[in-house]
């Protein structure tokens, strides 16, 4: 399965991801980031349930804390 992740390709995926299967494989961690896909907004309680397919777009934002 081939998606863009920030405007990279990624082409080496496993087909039926879930957002939150994608979150770990990148080491990623579920809190503190905002995922849209195909630019809709993913809300947290739809990390296991939207499953990703061939061609998706989505652009993952990190939180940093700073002062």
């Amino acid at each position: 399965m081939q998606i863009i992740i920030n405007g990279d390709t990624y082409d080496d995926l496993k087909a039926d991801m879930s957002v939150l299967d994608l979150l770990s494989q990148l080491g990623l961690p579920k809190a503190k980031i905002a995922v849209e896909c195909n630019q809709e907004i993913v809300p947290k309680s739809g990390y296991t349930t939207v499953i990703l397919q061939d061609g998706d777009i989505l652009e993952i934002i990190t939180f940093i804390g700073g002062g």
